[in-house]
């Protein structure tokens, strides 16, 4: 029973340290082709990738800018803190809810959808065609995604921020019946644009961490139609782990004792 207990556990930290590393090179590898990454491929990309991923953004965004205004709005107006509802409201949103809730749902779109897309044509021996024809999969296919992904995502933070800042104000104003100049003058006297920034840069480093995951699993996808799928399942689940914890780290480096 031991010896079964100990096996399983050294088999996965064999298997989490190699798994890491491969991931690693793979990062790294895709910085030192980046400036070789296709302009036309990576535009396509920014296109498919991002600028597609706005509408369940947005409609993500402001459904959350409005739950939270309605779970605070009464409380604070009962408690004569009407005035710092908009503040509370736009430094949630900017800090933390915008660039989570994006990385999720984009996780759970384009994540999915490039290890699915890689993971095929790592099946249909594309990939090895590729090698054959001496061109690099990282430099053709891995670049241009990791580009466009780390481009696109402060993009839609900065779109989240203002929808769910607008839903926010809509549930503020004609439910808890806080008036426009005093939610408004709150995100002028509490939000800082330092807040918003912030978060674009989370994006950043949410975008850089889907596009490397999806590419990753999509590259070492098993054969047939079952590997695609459990890689295109796994390539969802670490990215929005990845994503928390990045996220914890992040926050204490650009906010707390700033």
């Amino acid at each position: 029973m031991l010896h079964d207990i100990c096996a399983a556990t050294g088999a996965f930290v064999l298997n989490f340290c190699q798994v890491t590393g491969q991931m690693m090179l793979l990062f790294i590898d895709t910085l030192k082709k980046l400036k070789h990454a296709s302009i036309r491929e990576t535009l396509r990309q920014m296109a498919l990738l991002g600028a597609d991923s706005l509408p369940i953004v947005l409609l993500t965004m402001l459904c959350t800018g409005m739950v939270f205004s309605v779970q605070t709005a009464k409380e604070f107006v009962a408690l004569g803190a009407s005035n710092t509802v908009g503040g509370i409201v736009a430094i949630a949103m900017g800090r933390e809810l915008v660039p989570v809730l994006t990385g999720v749902v984009v996780a759970g779109r384009i994540g999915a959808a490039i290890a699915a897309e890689l993971g095929t044509m790592k099946v249909t021996e594309q990939i090895d065609a590729l090698r054959v024809m001496a061109t690099s999969p990282v430099q053709y296919l891995v670049a241009p995604r990791f580009i466009a992904i780390s481009l696109m995502m402060p993009m839609l933070i900065v779109f989240g921020n203002f929808i769910g800042n607008a839903g926010g104000y809509f549930v503020a104003h004609y439910y808890a019946d806080i008036g426009s100049y005093t939610y408004l003058n709150s995100i002028k006297r509490f939000c800082e644009m330092y807040d918003v920034v912030g978060g674009m840069i989370k994006g950043v480093a949410f975008g850089a961490i889907i596009s490397i995951v999806g590419c990753f699993k999509g590259l070492h996808a098993d054969k047939g139609a079952e590997g695609v799928g459990l890689a295109t399942t796994a390539s969802v689940v670490l990215s929005i782990i990845l994503i928390f914890i990045a996220d914890y780290f992040m926050t204490v480096l650009l906010y707390v004792d700033k």
